[in-house]
């Protein structure tokens, strides 16, 4: 340990007494390292933030719909496969809602519409028609105030749920709880406030209202046929088996014959992960990519200016030598200094990367997070660099002639 703290002593000697060149040589490698930081948290701040959407909804839901755009097509030939396939229906999630193995299912509709609260106007607010086990699936709370009941469900009741950013936009600080509003110019009483979890793009930052999906079938404009449900499993019940049965239901109904696929799609949310980690696979390589380019960069400044060391430093080299150091020991202390030289370079990286990162997520909704894997593989690479760039240059200084070395002027 003593030879190794005394080398690095020397290494940043050596970067202080050069600050010029070794900061030539750092950049090449910060850049690199930085590259991959700010990189790497944001695609771990997606995946992260994903995982926190779909476990906000339970860690056993899964979806049925009419098409999933991760899905494989019947026929790759066909650019609308959707066209051909029936939507779902609220009878078809009333058959599946009876299955012993599915605790509740929820549909859900989408619409956008204009709202109005005296001469306040919200335009294009997001509508979502959903049944009142909506808050089972949708993380979050209701508060204050409260959801709608199911006997309000089932009368299509003119009773609405809002989302804090539009109770501020038609409220402000006033009580939203009992107030009437219009939506698509009907009347509607506002019942409660809608706190949903952290979204994956800042979902919660766009106006948002949710109505029964009955009074938004009556009342609202939206667009037909894109109707999906939200289905839970029962209590001791395991996904894969909640998964089958709603298969084996939804091809009963729609009289599929054994050789014909499925038109509808069943999605996991392991599925979600993995069309998700498929998409950024590409990205994940262009990472590596351009890290080892950065690095290599900073790999040949490293080269250089170790070089340019060994060349000044060559009567140094004969001294030591002189008093007794060995090969090893030249060409240890050489390889600390080319190790350090990177390993600062790494370290300026990995900060400059994450402040980029945080940056970003900052005044973005692109969401951030460094992992501390990353940080410990970004320095190890830089390290790592800095040792197989340096062999050369050590072992050059390693094989001077101390005779020769002390003649060196």
């Amino acid at each position: 340990m003593t030879p190794l703290l005394e080398s690095a002593g020397i290494a940043l000697a050596s970067l202080r007494a050069h600050t010029a060149r070794a900061a030539l040589t750092i950049l090449g490698v910060a850049i690199g390292v930085m590259v991959v930081m700010v990189i790497g948290a944001l695609i771990s701040g997606f995946d992260k933030g994903l995982t926190d959407m779909l476990e906000s909804l339970g860690p056993k839901t899964f979806y049925v719909g009419r098409f999933w755009g991760g899905a494989q097509a019947e026929d790759p030939d066909d650019p609308n496969p959707w066209r051909r396939r029936p939507p779902l229906t609220v009878d078809e999630a009333d058959r599946l809602e009876q299955l012993p193995s599915v605790s509740f299912v929820v549909v859900d509709e989408n619409a956008s519409a204009d709202m109005e609260y005296g001469p306040k106007r919200v335009s294009a607010v997001s509508i979502q028609g959903r049944d009142a086990d909506w808050p089972k699936v949708a993380g979050g709370d209701v508060y204050p105030g409260r959801s709608f009941t199911h006997i309000e469900d089932k009368a299509n009741s003119p009773v609405v749920v809002v989302n804090q950013k539009l109770a501020d936009l038609l409220f402000g600080r006033l009580d939203p709880i009992g107030r009437r509003v219009k939506i698509a110019s009907l009347p509607y009483e506002v019942i409660g406030v809608y706190n949903p979890p952290t979204g994956l793009f800042g979902e919660g930052d766009r106006p948002e209202a949710l109505i029964p999906y009955g009074t938004l079938v009556k009342n609202v404009p939206y667009w037909k046929g894109w109707m999906d449900f939200l289905v839970t499993p029962a209590e001791s019940v395991t996904v894969q088996r909640a998964l089958d049965d709603v298969t084996v239901a939804m091809r009963a109904m729609r009289g599929l014959r054994p050789s014909q696929p499925n038109n509808f799609d069943v999605v996991t949310q392991e599925k979600y992960l993995e069309v998700f980690n498929s998409s950024t696979r590409m990205v994940r390589v262009l990472m590596i990519v351009l890290s080892m380019v950065g690095l290599m960069v900073g790999g040949i400044g490293v080269v250089a200016i170790m070089m340019i060391s060994v060349t000044e430093r060559t009567r140094e080299i004969g001294v030591r030598k002189a008093l007794g150091a060995t090969r090893r020991e030249i060409l240890w202390q050489f390889l600390v200094e080319a190790a350090t030289l990177t390993l600062v370079g790494g370290m300026v990286g990995m900060v400059l990367g994450a402040l980029v990162a945080f940056g970003v997520s900052a005044v973005t909704p692109l969401p951030a997070h460094v992992p501390v894997g990353s940080v410990v593989a970004a320095l190890f690479a830089a390290a790592a660099t800095g040792l197989l760039f340096g062999i050369y240059p050590a072992s050059k200084a390693a094989r001077l002639d101390p005779v020769e070395a002390l003649r060196y002027e």
